[in-house]
């Protein structure tokens, strides 16, 4: 049998600290996930994502579980070379390819916009899901 709990607020056991449940639920990560990009790709750590499928150098997409409501969520990521973790890199957005379902993503070096693949590649995503 399912059951329900209702409350407006988390606390810890001292009620020294405490969250409303809104900003648990709006603000927290609805999937993230941790990809070695490089060789034959592999998650080394997710929430929420179903697969990642790579498209070529530094080109991957990242299909979710859960689907979001709409197309207006949000992500952040970053992307690093163990051999190089000078020189910036990051995680760059296909526009025309952003689904509910779906976010297609590539791993760059910042400074000159080049695709890599990279063995660190961390993303997040927020919004509501469907």
């Amino acid at each position: 049998m399912a059951s329900i709990l209702r409350v407006n607020t988390l606390t810890d056991a001292s009620s020294g600290n405490s969250v409303g449940l809104e900003t648990v639920s709006k603000g927290s990560a609805k999937c993230r996930m941790d990809l070695n990009g490089t060789g034959t790709i592999a998650l080394r750590d997710s929430f929420n994502i179903a697969s990642v499928t790579d498209n070529g150098t530094g080109d991957y997409t990242v299909s979710i579980t859960n689907d979001f409501d709409s197309i207006n969520y949000v992500y952040a990521g970053s992307a690093e070379s163990a051999i190089d973790a000078q020189n910036g890199r990051g995680i760059t957005g296909f526009s025309t390819q952003i689904l509910t379902g779906s976010s297609k993503l590539r791993a760059c070096t910042l400074s000159s916009n080049t695709a890599e693949d990279l063995p660190h590649i961390r993303v997040g995503w927020w919004g509501d899901l469907a």
